[in-house]
């Protein structure tokens, strides 16, 4: 009887220490610097959603967000660095739907599994793709630049640096009956500087990437991703209106490890949904072509879900085999 009561006055003793050290690390967190991983290079569109949203959470939770670029392989690089961290809060992933859902499809080996291996935060901001080319191509509008690529397949090069730039590139051949060369590239920004320099004629660069290169003059702009004209570009076409039933908008999110404690998880998604409230930086999105649509955890872990199915209808209908 006396052995009983002690395991038990042990076992009350563990669960009391377990909650009351729960307790205090909710409240001190965080209580030492954060780190967001970008899995793709500096001044890529997931870049920019870092940056930004790591200089408003850091000004609310009261400590510094390091934001590192860790690029390569459709995202699966810096991922699977996150995936790989301990489930504290202090590492987190700037994600996207191309390393939370389309490589599943694209990749024949990814080293993790989107939904089981990370803890959802919340989604963050969307932004469609624009079709740019060099100077050089011989096309006025999406019209004669679709006849262009029908009339000389296989010879009309796009560079890809995420999956969204790949299947908006291959589901557009693919719809129009036309035939283009892929070209990888860690990142957009490296794939526009090659377009740029005459190595490939064509992007699907982000709306942010796109706008800087069509308000310099160096692109010509052929439409948009999205169903409906953007806003920053409203005299520019939705490729659907040529291609109907086009359409592709990859969308951006904050996760971390799995298993992360849930006070924590709820103090990030708290905050992040604050700081995605302010004007200041709604305009800072805005302006580098990213439209704020945000979700909870449990929203995000939806989305997710059906991404990774939606992503591998693309893919089948971009007539993309897996690498």
């Amino acid at each position: 009887m006396i052995r009983n009561s002690t395991r038990s006055l042990l076992r009350f003793s563990a669960a009391a220490v377990f909650a009351w050290s729960a307790l205090v690390s909710a409240q001190s967190y965080p209580n030492k610097p954060i780190k967001f991983v970008v899995p793709f290079p500096a001044g890529s569109a997931t870049d920019v959603v870092g940056r930004v949203l790591a200089e408003g959470m850091s000004k609310e939770l009261g400590q510094s967000i390091v934001v590192e670029n860790k690029a390569g392989a459709q995202g699966t690089i810096g991922a699977g660095e996150v995936k790989n961290a301990p489930a504290d809060g202090y590492t987190l992933l700037v994600t996207t739907s191309t390393t939370q859902a389309a490589v599943v499809s694209l990749l024949k080996k990814v080293p993790y599994d989107p939904a089981k291996d990370f803890t959802p935060i919340g989604k963050i901001a969307t932004t469609p793709f624009v079709l740019i080319t060099n100077d050089k191509v011989p096309a006025t509008d999406l019209k004669s630049f679709i006849a262009y690529v029908k009339a000389n397949p296989g010879k009309v090069r796009f560079g890809q640096g995420s999956s969204g730039s790949w299947v908006s590139g291959s589901l557009f051949a693919s719809m129009i009956g036309g035939d283009m060369q892929m070209v990888p590239y860690k990142g957009i920004p490296p794939a526009i500087t090659d377009m740029l320099g005459g190595s490939i004629e064509v992007v699907f660069a982000d709306l942010g990437n796109a706008q800087a290169q069509i308000k310099g003059g160096k692109v010509k702009a052929f439409g948009v991703t999205s169903t409906r004209r953007a806003p920053q570009l409203p005299d520019l076409p939705a490729i659907t209106e040529q291609v109907p039933g086009y359409e592709l908008v990859p969308w951006f999110a904050l996760v971390g490890p799995a298993n992360m404690p849930k006070d924590v998880v709820a103090k990030l998604e708290s905050t992040m949904k604050k700081v995605l409230a302010m004007p200041e930086v709604k305009a800072k999105m805005n302006g580098a072509g990213l439209d704020i649509d945000s979700t909870d955890a449990a929203g995000l872990a939806k989305l997710i879900d059906s991404e990774v199915k939606r992503w591998g209808q693309l893919t089948k209908a971009a007539k993309i085999e897996a690498e």
